[in-house]
C-alpha cells in the first residue's frame, strides 16, 4: 500500500461526481483508494495486476498536481508512460521571481503551455508551484528541457525552435518506426 498526499481542492476532482472517477481509477489501474478528505491523504492498496497497480499512485498524485482524470488515466496506455514534475519554486529566488517564471511557462494567454503539449504530444499543466508532464519518454524529457530552458531565463523563440526540431525528429523516428507495410509509394 501506498500514500499519496494530494492538495485540498484537488479532492474533489480525484473523486468525481458521486464517487465516478474514483471508481474509474480503481476499476482501470485494479487499485482501491481509501481517500481521506480531511488533510488530502490517499492510500492506494493493489487489488488486482501488481504491474498496473504500480501507475495507481501515479496517477493520483496526476490529479494532485491540476491533471484532469482522463489526461492521469493516459498512464496506463502504455508501460512506458511517464509522470514528471517540474518544481519551479526551486528555481525561483522568491515570490515575485516565482510569479514572473510561472508566467514563462503558461506564456502569453497560455501560448507556450499549448506549444509545449503541441509540439512534443505530452500533456503539461502547471498548477500552484510545478509543471506537470505526462507522456512518453522522449515527449517529457523534452518538455522538461524546455522548461529548464525557460526558467534559466532563455527566450522564448529559442525555446520554441527547440520544441520544434525536437517535433521534427520524434516525427521522423515516427515515420521510420511505423512504416506502411503496403508496399505502395
Amino acid at each position: 500500500m501506498q500514500h499519496v498526499k494530494i492538495p485540498q481542492d484537488r479532492i474533489g476532482v480525484l473523486i468525481g461526481e458521486g464517487g465516478e472517477t474514483m471508481r474509474e481509477i480503481e476499476a482501470a489501474a485494479e487499485v482501491r483508494l481509501d481517500i481521506d478528505s480531511e488533510n488530502g491523504s490517499v492510500a492506494v492498496e493493489t487489488v488486482g495486476d501488481p504491474v498496473l497497480g504500480l501507475k495507481g499512485p501515479e496517477i493520483v498524485r496526476a490529479i494532485g498536481r491540476g491533471f484532469a482524470p482522463e489526461d492521469a488515466l493516459r498512464l496506463l496506455e502504455d508501460d512506458m508512460m511517464l509522470f514528471d514534475v517540474v518544481d519551479i519554486d526551486a528555481a525561483a529566488r522568491n515570490k515575485n521571481d516565482m510569479k514572473r517564471k510561472k508566467g514563462r511557462l503558461i506564456g502569453e494567454g497560455g501560448r507556450t503551455r499549448e506549444l509545449m503539449e503541441e509540439l512534443t504530444g505530452a500533456d503539461v499543466v502547471i498548477y500552484g508551484s510545478t509543471l506537470g508532464i505526462i507522456g512518453a519518454p522522449q515527449e517529457v524529457d523534452a518538455v522538461r528541457t524546455a522548461a529548464e530552458m525557460l526558467l534559466d531565463g532563455a527566450p522564448h523563440g529559442a525555446v520554441y525552435s527547440f520544441l520544434e526540431e525536437k517535433h521534427n525528429e520524434m516525427k521522423h523516428k515516427g515515420m521510420e518506426y511505423h512504416r506502411f507495410p503496403g508496399g505502395q509509394s
